[in-house]
């Protein structure tokens, strides 16, 4: 047994989406979570960038004594995954792969759409993974920037966001998509106006479940599952004050949790 916390990072609250995942199939695990709400949104930044703010954030973890790390941040894992891997020993999960394995089981006509930040639809990732697991699957992929910001002001679900929503995924229904990856931690949260938006027919495949269940085999194996009956202990960093945490907090996690805010460039 190992009680020592899980370390979870994201370019800001939407990681919030991946630690809710983490509490459902692990929930005596201890979970400390770092939210890099200053320099968010990574998606608009250089990889040289994401890789150098990502390795801050594997170093603030680690400070933390973390037994392994969530990168739930898709822009940091399709671009900075084996830097931050090479960078310490602590096993490192990213959320790509547990979403592309999650898109090929679910598609039926094998045409998947990818949604993601522009960094992460221009490092290719989740196409050429995809067409890894399944050559036949067609992978259309759309950059939609304006989620992440949507998201992080709290404005998931009224006219501004699924006029988004429609002005964005309209292109990908024209390609008779059955399946649709949200390839950002923040797209979680607007679940309900995309899912109005491509209807019932589309699958919206979320990785953050299936990266949850990946991270609790793995431990499992190890024998480092907290086996204690209590629950968790949670414990939430930002780099900057946010107005919308305790919110976003209270929407998905149910619970109105608080956030120290420490200075990431220290580390």
């Amino acid at each position: 047994m190992d009680t020592r916390p899980i370390g979870v990072f994201d370019s800001g609250v939407g990681g919030l989406t991946v630690v809710k995942q983490v509490m459902k199939v692990m929930p005596h695990e201890h979970i400390v979570y770092f939210g890099d709400t200053a320099r968010v949104p990574y998606g608009t930044k250089s990889k040289d960038a994401v890789t150098k703010y990502s390795l801050q954030n594997v170093r603030f973890l680690q400070s933390k004594d973390v037994k392994a790390i969530i990168v739930a941040c898709n822009t940091a894992s399709s671009n900075s995954l084996e830097a931050m891997r090479a960078a310490t020993d602590i096993p490192i999960f990213g959320v790509v792969v547990p979403g592309v394995e999650a898109a090929v089981r679910a598609t039926q006509n094998q045409k998947v759409g990818v949604i993601g930040t522009a960094a992460t639809v221009r490092s290719g990732a989740y196409e050429s993974m995809i067409r890894q697991k399944n050559p036949d699957i067609a992978v259309y992929s759309k950059a939609c920037p304006l989620f992440v910001p949507l998201a992080e002001e709290g404005w998931t679900d009224n006219d501004i966001s699924r006029l988004t929503a429609q002005q964005y995924l309209n292109e990908l229904l024209s390609k008779d998509i059955d399946t649709l990856v949200l390839g950002c931690t923040h797209y979680p949260l607007l679940k309900r106006c995309i899912g109005t938006t491509v209807g019932e027919r589309v699958k919206l495949v979320d990785p953050a479940k299936a990266t949850a269940r990946q991270v609790r085999d793995f431990l499992a194996q190890q024998n480092q599952l907290n086996e204690n009956e209590t629950e968790g202990e949670r414990r939430f960093y930002l780099s900057d004050t946010t107005s919308m945490f305790q919110a976003l907090c209270q929407k998905a996690l149910k619970h109105p949790y608080t956030a120290q805010i420490i200075d990431i460039e220290t580390y």
